[in-house]
């Protein structure tokens, strides 16, 4: 069974391809062989034959649409024009194997050519070399489901072997002692609280990071089949951004990103316009949870912080004559920062049309970067290297501006004596440079995997969904 000897070799190695032998009928086919190769009623048996046809036929199948688009459920942000496989695909690639006698070389002809696909998959050998795949306990954060992490917590630290029994969650201070005790086995800080960093290594098992490599590799095939010449990356799980020219990396950046209740949506699009010294225009959602509750302690919050209050007809407001107590979802008017240095959105903002009302900008609060955590903004998207990018942007297009008449060219230096002078001026990009936000929680580099805080949970929400049964 040569056919099936290639199929079995795949199946035993598809761990390599972030796959999971048992998808692939790996116990039944390994099953029938080994009967088929040792018993002699057995080699006779033709529905044995025809059941191990089958399972490799079916197994063979599975393997080219896993390979080919992933498991997970595409959507209007990951739909492609392959995104549907004909059976004529499907009967071509097994007629492919079945003359070549290599599953291997088939599937390996199906994936993503993508440079961080294969680099990440380079990384998986020594992965596994090294891996114990043990089932631990899954601890939510507190902010999500706070009675799911009630129940957890005690489990989990009764795995480490570090509480006596894993019912013990209303024994608050055994409990606070055995956190204390992995904090100090983890070199946590030891404060016996179970935060957001001590739960984010509880829940960083093997196992956990088999997961994410999986997850990760199949959206990579949810990507464009080819990227774009020039392109920007943001890299949420990463908090970085990348401008890619060709295969290179032209500018890297930290970036600030939302906060796991305000999370920064994943999306495509493309840069269509720059802004020196912008004004803030406070979104209703901000308003109602930030500055309400401010104003109704005192309307003078606003003035304090450099914010204007106006009507539909932008005229201004004096805060001190609105009944702000009659308000509890929002408010029918209109809060502005004013453009300057203190200014939330800093000195250079870049729109892309998008539903969500984000976008990428730089930042009166640049000491965030120094942070290693940054998933700390209300879901738009602070760039430190701001500076660098709207320089490559405007050395490589050809930009109008109206305030400077119809036809004239902008130059880097007239952007920076915008600038200098701190003044307000749009600046339409015409060679729009498509942008890719982003949700990887590990990525390949030189041959190792690095892995990323599941910050949003959404690995874990996808693990649940698609490999629950894993």
């Amino acid at each position: 069974m040569p056919i099936a000897d290639s199929v079995m070799t795949f199946v035993e190695n598809a761990m390599l391809y972030g796959l999971f032998p048992e998808d692939y009928h790996f116990k039944s086919i390994s099953f029938i062989k080994d009967r088929i190769g040792s018993d002699t009623l057995a080699r006779k048996d033709a529905v044995l034959w025809a059941k191990a046809d089958v399972l490799l036929t079916d197994a063979m199948i599975g393997i080219i649409k896993d390979v080919k688009l992933g498991r997970l459920q595409k959507d209007s942000l990951t739909l492609r024009t392959d995104s549907v496989l004909s059976n004529e695909f499907y009967a071509l690639q097994v007629q492919k194997i079945l003359e070549s006698n290599s599953v291997a070389t088939v599937i390996d002809s199906l994936e993503p050519t993508l440079k961080g696909y294969h680099e990440l998959k380079a990384g998986i050998k020594d992965f596994l070399d090294t891996a114990e795949f043990k089932d631990y306990t899954y601890v939510p954060y507190r902010v999500y489901d706070s009675i799911g992490y009630l129940h957890a917590l005690p489990r989990r630290l009764f795995e480490e072997g570090l509480l006596d029994s894993s019912f013990a969650s209303n024994d608050s201070v055994q409990v606070a002692r055995a956190i204390k005790k992995y904090q100090q086995k983890k070199k946590l800080k030891a404060d016996g609280k179970a935060g957001n960093e001590t739960i984010r290594a509880l829940n960083f098992t093997d196992k956990d990071k088999f997961f994410r490599i999986a997850v990760s590799l199949d959206k990579y095939k949810m990507l464009p089949a080819k990227m774009p010449n020039k392109y920007l990356w943001v890299n949420l799980a990463g908090y970085y951004m990348q401008l890619w020219q060709g295969d290179s990396v032209e500018i890297y950046s930290k970036v600030v990103c939302g906060k796991p209740l305000t999370r920064t949506p994943e999306l495509s699009s493309s840069i269509s316009e720059m802004i020196t010294y912008p004004q803030w225009s406070v979104p209703q959602s901000i308003i109602a949870k930030e500055f309400l509750p401010e104003l109704k302690k005192d309307p003078g919050y606003l003035e304090q912080k450099g914010f204007s209050l106006l009507n539909e007809k932008n005229e201004e407001l004096d805060p001190y004559f609105i009944d702000w107590s009659k308000y509890t979802k929002g408010i029918p008017y209109k809060i502005i920062q004013g453009s300057g240095d203190e200014n939330a959105l800093g000195v250079m903002k870049f729109n892309f049309p998008n539903k969500y009302a984000v976008y990428l900008h730089d930042t009166n609060q640049r000491y965030l970067f120094g942070q290693s955590v940054r998933a700390l903004s209300h879901g738009c998207v602070r760039v430190q290297e701001w500076e660098k990018l709207s320089n490559f942007i405007l050395q490589n297009d050809s930009t109008y501006i109206d305030s400077l008449g119809r036809g004239s060219f902008t130059k880097t230096d007239s952007v920076q004596q915008w600038l200098l002078r701190k003044e307000k001026h749009y600046i339409p990009v015409r060679d729009r440079i498509p942008l890719f936000i982003r949700y990887f929680t590990c990525e390949g580099r030189g041959g190792k995997i690095i892995f990323y805080d599941d910050m949003y949970g959404e690995d874990h929400r996808l693990k649940e969904k698609y490999f629950a049964a894993k």
